[in-house]
């Protein structure tokens, strides 16, 4: 286990550990030597709705009642061309439900009610959440996270619609959100700290009251209490991106601007951390224990030399196991892109949510990567 106190830089001695057959000369950053488990690619996976064109996303989750996918796109936005494009200005149903073998539609909604949907979580009932992270111009919607029944009504929204803030009653670029063993509700709240470079920054973040924190919620919304913010010391955070549980009802963050995974307890005492994914975006931890976080972001300017793509290791130890590559593009050379959500259902094959930087490569809004 590689042991680190606070943040870690691009340039990093990694310890390699040979392990379940990876080979000793396996390079953690380049992803080379390690097994890629899933390298059929299906492109433009799911059915795609009449007069509708797939735009970004950021995540996507496995339905635990049924085993079905349920993710998102943003209503056609970075594919239909201009800035303008979102969930608000282009109103059809972002949330859907796909048939995890076929990928028909089994359910579509959401219409009107979000501007840039992010982060997206299925609960033990088949609840659907979904992170909205930006406003629109009107002020009247965004900066909030909502909760659907499994048909698409809506049950629940925390935050002021359109206002973001940093108190109790606001929440401002919310990334993630997801619900845990006692039906408490956490939110990963903050997405500009990645950008924050040296003290400077990250101090004027925090004096403009920017946001990097976990808020944790009552089942029934009401606020219980929070922790974080703009920084690099463990329990800090530079955009906490992705939120999963474990097994040991443990709750991992995905520290992306600070290159590490980040391990609390549900009162929001850290407990320990992993540096062996990259920079990541997004993680799913299966029922036997394993980890998959996807890095879209490495890139020459942020976190090089590490490539992109989806990582694969145990849940208790700091090593990797796999590698399932990200595309190739020009922009980055060999490290490549790849998608910011990633899921993986009981069958193992693996589905990535693509991301502005991925879906113009990608094709379509979502992947889906299997066996041979």
């Amino acid at each position: 286990m590689i042991e680190k106190k606070g943040f870690i830089g691009a340039l990093l001695t990694f310890t390699l550990v040979s392990c379940g057959g990876v080979d000793n000369s396996a390079n953690v950053v380049t992803g080379e030597g390690y097994p890629n488990p899933n390298p059929v690619i299906e492109n433009e996976w799911g059915a795609l709705p009449a007069g509708r064109q797939w735009g970004s996303t950021a995540g996507i989750d496995i339905d635990p009642t049924d085993g079905h996918v349920v993710a998102y796109e943003r209503c056609g936005a970075g594919a239909l061309g201009g800035s303008g494009v979102s969930c608000d200005t282009n109103p059809v149903d972002p949330v859907f439900k796909f048939d995890r073998h076929s990928g028909e539609v089994l359910a579509n909604f959401g219409a009107g009610i979000m501007v840039t949907p992010h982060g997206i979580h299925v609960d033990d009932q088949g609840n659907v959440w979904v992170a909205d992270f930006a406003g629109n111009i009107a002020r009247t919607k965004g900066h909030q996270v909502h909760k659907f029944s499994p048909t698409g009504e809506l049950l629940m929204s925390l935050g002021t619609a359109g206002q973001p803030g940093n108190d109790s009653t606001h929440l401002n670029q919310p990334n993630d959100v997801i619900v845990g063993p006692d039906g408490s509700i956490y939110v990963a709240d903050g997405h500009s700290g990645q950008n924050m470079l040296d003290a400077e920054a990250l101090e004027a973040g925090r004096r403009a009251g920017l946001t990097a924190r976990i808020v944790k919620y009552a089942p029934d919304g009401t606020y219980i209490k929070e922790w974080g913010q703009l920084g690099t010391d463990h329990g800090e955070f530079r955009t906490p991106h992705a939120l999963e549980f474990d097994s040991q009802g443990r709750l991992w963050v995905a520290d992306r601007g600070n290159h590490r995974l980040e391990i609390y307890d549900q009162d929001g005492n850290y407990l320990e951390s992993r540096y062996s994914y990259g920079r990541i975006s997004g993680l799913f931890i299966t029922d036997d224990d394993m980890v998959y976080a996807i890095d879209s972001e490495s890139s020459p300017l942020r976190h090089e030399p590490w490539h992109c793509g989806v990582r694969v290791g145990p849940l208790n130890e700091d090593y990797i196991t796999a590698f399932i590559p990200g595309y190739q593009t020009a922009s980055r050379g060999e490290q490549g892109t790849a998608g910011e959500g990633v899921a993986v259902d009981e069958d193992g094959n693996v589905f990535a949510a693509e991301g502005p930087a991925s879906l113009p490569l990608a094709g379509g809004a979502f992947t889906k990567y299997t066996a041979r």
